[in-house]
């Protein structure tokens, strides 16, 4: 018996959408910082200059540790620069909290407290998040919810899992009906 590695095609392409958003300063300033510690590491400061190091084998891997750590971080910061934008969020704000908390704790903030990707209305193009179930600005249904208590109901349920109402006395709307039965 055989098991076969099968990749989502979804997942793919996803994660490439999210690789075309590093911009390329981001990438250039990576190249740069990787560059500028390895000169660190092996021209300007070479550790048996003042006394014997542990040996070239350390020595290598530390400025290449090093120096995939400071290109992480630049293209960190060029994604974090234009994922902001997309999810609403400050830029600068981010940028800079990213740069002066020190160990990639900005970083880590920032992709803890991202909100979703805010879409937009199909009718005027107005942005929406996630939590929303009509356009602020046309009124459009985006998601499907109870007419009692208003919170959101998946579209293949029958009654609101919150309060009991049966949502097909609600005024559906025809794409929606399509999903109920």
């Amino acid at each position: 018996m055989t098991f076969s590695r099968t990749q989502n095609p979804e997942i793919h392409a996803s994660l490439t959408e999210e690789l075309k958003l590093i911009p390329l300063w981001s990438v250039c300033l990576a190249v740069l910082g990787f560059l500028v510690v390895q000169y660190f590491f092996w021209v300007f400061d070479p550790a048996h200059r003042h006394h014997p190091g542990a040996g070239t084998g350390f020595h290598a891997f530390f400025a290449i540790s090093w120096g995939e750590y400071a290109a992480l971080y630049a293209l960190v910061i060029g994604y974090v620069s234009k994922d902001a934008v997309r999810r609403n969020m400050s830029a600068p704000f981010w940028i800079v909290a990213c740069l002066l908390a020190p160990g990639g704790i900005g970083a880590v903030l920032y992709f803890l407290m991202r909100p979703p990707i805010a879409s937009s209305c199909p009718v005027c193009g107005t942005p929406i998040h996630s939590e929303y179930h009509f356009c602020p600005q046309c009124a459009f249904q985006v998601a499907n919810s109870c007419g009692v208590c208003f919170r959101t109901a998946r579209v293949t349920d029958l009654h609101c899992v919150h309060c009991g109402h049966e949502l097909a006395k609600d005024n559906t709307p025809a794409r929606l009906r399509v999903f109920q039965g």
